[in-house]
């Protein structure tokens, strides 16, 4: 092994940080066409809206959990959640589509669409075991709380993808 410092076998001018080695999220076109786009707007409100019904149906579903009671409130509580969520999986595509040239799987976007697949597909096995009543109460109530705990993972992931965006936006204001 070499003694020599790391630093010393790095070529002139290699990135010395994780933040010079940091590609932005957005290339300049895609930002234009983010910020242009309407489905920007619309992505936000529907994220603030489905968090709250989130939470709502958060506080339903562990009543009924708890008491036995609210089944019906509970219930519904899951299928607004639900539908909010489809709503915002079709609106999310087209932006992506509007910002990315493609409907999913943008490579600044990969995993947060790979972990909202498992989402949806969460939301819609409560879907079924609620329509056909292949699973009690009990059970649909907990597969509706893993759904809720991978949107709330979901959720993080794009949390974090803004924050990024964020503080790519000042970066690029600084220079």
């Amino acid at each position: 092994m070499s003694s020599a410092a790391p630093s010393a076998q790095r070529p002139p001018g290699a990135a010395t940080t994780v933040a010079a080695r940091h590609r932005p999220l957005y290339t300049p076109a895609e930002r234009a066409r983010r910020d242009a786009t309407r489905w920007t707007a619309v992505q936000g409100v529907l994220a603030a809206t489905q968090f709250f019904a989130c939470l709502v149906s958060v506080a339903l579903v562990l009543r009924c959990l708890a008491t036995g009671e609210g089944a019906t409130a509970a219930a519904v509580s899951v299928l607004v959640k639900t539908a909010l969520l489809y709503t915002i999986m079709v609106t999310g595509c087209l932006w992506e589509k509007a910002v990315f040239g493609r409907y999913l799987f943008a490579p600044a976007f990969f995993w947060e669409d790979v972990l909202s697949m498992v989402v949806m597909a969460l939301h819609t096995a409560y879907l079924w075991a609620w329509a056909t009543g292949s699973l009690g109460l009990r059970e649909q109530l907990l597969l509706a709380l893993a759904a809720y705990a991978a949107y709330g993972l979901n959720a993080t992931q794009f949390l974090l993808k803004l924050r990024m965006a964020r503080r790519d936006a000042r970066a690029g204001a600084a220079q």
